[in-house]
């Protein structure tokens, strides 16, 4: 490894670049309405996250002092005062391009109404509303009278009421009301004049109702504003080996609730003495990232923004069924030839269909398959269930600590248990992120093994909008090594050596750094000769010092470095010191790219990688991974042809450069988008392949 530590960007102020991305995507008028008014609640979705998981972390390593050495936060409060500063801009960027978006929602007819706006018919279905359905939800409180103030939810928002009389304005009182947005769903539609759309927030139709609801004391003027609290959501795993992993899960669920401040965000037109007031009873001071907004709070939920208001469509082209499988079984296809599908463009019925067939092939004896982020009502799971029932061994590895999905994990658990499935739930101090299956079925008096290794999790709901690559096949190398990494996982003690005993799939912890690096040496080898070399990766992130200190090397050396990275991106990819410039590009568009795949150039016999982690230290160091070569010659070629597709695009595509001001891609005379033309690539291969048959 080399000793050279090159200049990187820090892991934090680079994921708010990427999120500067999707806020991007709402400003530009070129997408859907509907779509930007969802990249506006992704932009809101992955900030909560953001200060509820990173900020958290750098808040603690701050109390822990000098003792805190984590990786690239050598500096916690520097970092934390550059968050503030960027946070802050980018809400001013968030205010003015709602503000845009809505004059757009106004030139279609669609209007948010707020609770001074009703006409008549309105307002009686508002009354009629709250009463149905909103009151039985909702228990106001009168905070000033009591003396421990309430814990206040993580994802929840609240209106803070200031209670006055007209004629004696110095007394008010204040009151708080939790908005049951979980329950009820944020969005009310209400009746509409011809050739228009209305819609209420749901903290509005509060607004509209709080004369009835505080009635009782005698107050005449009513104001009310958004707030909400984010909290740190680490959850501690202590160390008590008496105690089993699901109670200690169970334990640090309940504390996260109530887990410390990180966020506290106001309606900036809020009024100053309850401002003061929340402040000091939240316990809060103002290093605690006390951040002004708008009138609305919790954009997530406009993710689910009611999309039939608009009269104009969004049309996003449907997943399509792979030619192999139309009129085969899966099973049948893959023990003749691998094949490769590419989510969301491909239809995820064939990774179901997979293991539905298994459940009722009688020569099928085991399924074993490592579960993620499932969909809340799996198919996956459901063809599992039938599996066990129909008496096949079926062993599920299901990530219990997979980040703010523990708790339907924990349910997914208990239902498999019903009925016999054994399920894995544990590796020590690693997650378990691989994405792998193997089926065991007796052919021909003996035992072959089939399945998938997959660069996505096994949720059928996300495999519509997130770009990924899963190989179905029937490899006997790729099988074997996939059965050591489920060896390993039935029994981390017993066989702690199994994992170095792969031979072509190369597992985390640990080896797959080793071999990248060896494929990188091997790229400065030839480029030190003159010969051509090149590396080129596509990742979520990439912020590992060693690998991009290796990188640096690689590019000093000559060698060419083709980089695709959506999200975070520590790499300075700008130095006078590279032979041949670092091509580095971002893109966010309507998918999101979630696939992970190297390709080196190999003394051009390129060794092509599909793989489940990102080149950060926690994927390469603190993780069970798996990154599977692509065999196939026509398979490596239709993945390096994506690639190219998207090193081409000029739409959505931006420069990853050092100052990360996130420019636009325009190289180029005709526009190229690239998720529109891989799209069109897979449907001309699709029908070149239908017209051909398929052998």
């Amino acid at each position: 490894m080399t000793h050279h530590k090159p200049k990187i960007i820090a892991r934090d102020i680079s994921w708010l670049s990427f999120n500067a991305r999707v806020l991007q995507e709402a400003g530009d008028k070129t997408v859907p309405l509907i779509e930007r008014i969802r990249f506006l609640g992704i932009f809101s979705n992955n900030l909560d996250e953001f200060f509820r998981v990173r900020v958290a972390t750098l808040n603690r390593m701050l109390a822990v002092g000098a003792k805190a050495n984590m990786h690239l936060e050598q500096n916690p409060q520097a970092i934390l005062d550059q968050i503030q500063l960027t946070v802050l801009q980018q809400q001013e960027d968030f205010n003015r391009i709602w503000l845009d978006i809505q004059k757009d929602m106004h030139r279609q007819k669609v209007f948010l109404k707020q609770e001074n706006e009703l006409n008549e018919a309105q307002q009686a279905f508002i009354r009629d509303y709250y009463d149905e359905e909103i009151s039985p939800n909702v228990i106001p409180l009168m905070i000033e009278n009591i003396k421990e103030f309430p814990a206040l939810r993580d994802k929840s928002i609240y209106l803070a009421v200031v209670m006055r009389k007209k004629e004696d304005e110095l007394q008010k009182k204040y009151a708080l009301i939790e908005i049951p947005s979980k329950v009820l769903g944020r969005f009310i539609l209400l009746p509409s004049p011809e050739g228009e759309q209305h819609i209420m927030l749901l903290e509005d139709a509060i607004r509209f109702n709080l004369p009835d609801i505080f009635q009782y004391f005698g107050f005449n003027e009513y104001q009310a504003y958004i707030f909400k609290m984010t909290r740190d959501a680490e959850i501690d795993i202590d160390n008590d080996v008496s105690t089993n992993i699901i109670q200690k899960l169970k334990k640090g669920l309940k504390n996260r609730r109530l887990g410390k401040p990180v966020r506290f965000v106001y309606d900036r037109e809020i009024d100053t003495g309850l401002l003061e007031y929340l402040i000091r009873r939240l316990n809060l001071s103002r290093k605690d990232n006390l951040i002004p907004g708008g009138r609305i709070h919790n954009f997530r939920h406009f993710m689910d923004f009611p999309p039939q208001v608009f009269a104009v469509k969004n049309k996003r082209n449907k997943p399509f069924d792979h030619p192999l499988f139309v009129d085969n079984r899966v099973t049948e296809v893959i023990h003749k030839r691998d094949v490769l599908l590419h989510f969301p463009y491909h239809s995820f019925a064939p990774i179901i269909d997979l293991i539905r067939e298994a459940a009722f092939d009688p020569d099928v004896t085991t399924i074993k398959i490592t579960c993620y982020r499932l969909a809340s009502q799996s198919k996956i799971v459901n063809a599992l269930i039938n599996a066990a029932r129909n008496g096949k061994e079926v062993i599920v590895m299901l990530e219990l600590r997979a980040r703010f999905d523990e708790e339907a994990n924990l349910e997914w658990k208990d239902r498999l248990e019903e009925v016999g499935v054994k399920v894995l739930i544990e590796i020590p101090k690693l997650k378990v992120h691989a994405k792998l299956c193997v089926i065991s079925k007796k052919m021909n008096g003996k035992l072959k093994h089939y399945g998938f290794v997959s660069t996505g999790n096994m949720n059928e709901k996300t495999a519509r909008i997130y770009g990924d690559h899963c190989l179905l096949t029937a490899n006997a190398k790729i099988m074997t090594d996939a059965n050591r990494i489920f060896q390993y996982l039935l029994a981390p003690k017993q066989n702690a050596g199994v994992l170095k005993l792969c031979k072509t799939v190369v597992p985390s912890p640990g080896y797959m750094r080793q071999e990248m690096v060896k494929l990188i040496d091997e790229e400065i080898k030839q480029a030190q000769k003159n010969k051509p070399a090149g590396i080129l990766l596509k990742m979520n992130s990439l912020s590992d010092e060693k690998m991009i200190a290796k990188l640096h090397e690689a590019a000093r050396a000559g060698v060419k470095i083709q980089l695709i990275v959506r999200g975070i991106f520590c790499f300075v990819t700008e130095n006078n010191k590279f032979k041949y410039p670092v091509e580095a590009i971002s893109i966010v568009d309507e998918y999101l790219e979630h696939a992970r795949v190297f390709v080196f150039h190999n003394k051009g016999k390129q060794k092509v990688y599909l793989s489940s982690a990102d080149w950060m230290r926690r994927n390469l160091d603190h993780r069970i991974e798996a990154c599977c070569p692509v065999h196939n010659a026509s398979l490596k070629k239709e993945l390096t042809d994506i690639l190219q597709i998207q090193l081409k695009d000029n739409v959505k595509a931006r420069r990853l450069n050092n100052d990360l001001t996130n420019e636009y891609v325009t190289a180029g005379k005709r526009k190229w988008r690239s998720q529109v033309e891989t799209y069109n690539y897979l449907i001309k291969k699709a029908n070149i392949t239908s017209d051909t048959g398929s052998n």
